[in-house]
């Protein structure tokens, strides 16, 4: 099992998760982070560092948000490693909030 980026990330791009992972397994787009599930040892030391809560077991996905167990595994193998925090987008605390975002996914 691994561990999957919702949508809640979107146009948050916290890096936070980024610093506690042990194997390197995330991935970073223009507005959002993924995770690689090839990658992903399924450690979990990633969840509680998010401040959106936008990790997830995939065993734990909500129903809304199963096709970003999809879209994690396909951005994660177009998507180059992230092994730093980097400063969040400067917009980030108004997005963190807002529901409904896979719309301004850039891919």
């Amino acid at each position: 099992m691994t561990h999957v980026v919702l949508e809640s990330c979107i146009r948050c791009k916290y890096t936070d998760c980024v610093d506690v992972c042990p194997v390197d397994c995330f991935r970073e787009g223009p507005n959002m982070l993924t995770i690689d599930p090839d990658e992903c040892i399924d450690c979990a030391v990633c969840i509680p560092e998010c401040p959106v809560n936008a990790i997830l077991p995939e065993e734990d996905v909500p129903q809304d948000q199963l096709q970003f167990i999809k879209l994690n595994a396909d951005l994660a193998k177009q998507w180059p490693s992230i092994t730093k925090r980097k400063p969040a987008p400067a917009d980030a605390d108004e997005w963190k909030d807002k529901k409904d975002k896979l719309d301004q996914l850039i891919k």
